[in-house]
């Protein structure tokens, strides 16, 4: 079997197994997404999702976060851990928007990235989830699956996003992101696999 063959076998299995392919950070626009991505560096979505309401009740869009005083920020993310480096970001995202992109979160990953703090992960989910682009988010659950299934031999992020762009559907690739982190957390996790229960058992390399 083909890496090619491979990978449309586990976008049609995960399909299945996860039909409703969504990001588990909650936001209601691009910029809240942007925000909250930021602060799950080194954190669990369910901690972010925590902590954004009031965030975003005090800071809802770039402009508000540009003139907010990061002692403020500080305060409100303290339970996501970094928080200095995080608020500093924040403010330095808010301030690059309204200055550099009229107000209006950018659309391209070279824009994206130019943001403080904002990396090609944070910048796909993005472009993905808000802009309807083809996406490859390169979380720690898609990069595992991705070698597991002998797709890639590297756990470098960019290596991985460049090659699983050329081996993934465009049109399918930013839900299979969604999907494989669902499918690392429940089912092929670090610490163990549970292919008895796997539905790619089959044609799985790493099977056990």
């Amino acid at each position: 079997m083909t890496k090619k063959e491979r990978v449309l076998k586990a976008v049609e299995r995960l399909e299945k197994l996860y039909p409703d392919a969504i990001c588990s950070l909650e936001y209601s626009d691009a910029f809240q997404l942007l925000i909250a991505t930021r602060l799950s560096a080194q954190c669990t979505d369910a901690r972010v999702n925590m902590v954004t309401p009031k965030l975003f009740e005090r800071y809802p869009d770039a402009e508000s976060m540009a003139n907010a005083p990061i002692e403020s920020i500080e305060e409100l993310i303290k339970t996501c851990g970094l928080y200095k480096t995080k608020a500093k970001d924040l403010v330095g995202i808010g301030k690059m928007i309204m200055s550099d992109f009229d107000g209006i979160v950018p659309d391209t990953i070279e824009q994206l990235t130019k943001l403080p703090g904002v990396g090609r992960k944070t910048a796909n989910l993005v472009c993905g989830d808000i802009y309807g682009k083809p996406a490859v988010v390169t979380d720690t659950h898609f990069i595992r699956l991705c070698n597991r299934l002998r797709l890639v031999d590297t756990t470098d992020p960019l290596k991985v996003e460049n090659a699983m762009r050329k081996l993934l559907p465009p049109e399918k690739s930013n839900d299979f992101c969604h999907r494989s982190v669902l499918f690392g957390r429940d089912i092929c996790t670090a610490r163990k696999t549970f292919c008895e229960r796997c539905p790619m058992a089959d044609f799985c390399p790493s099977k056990k």
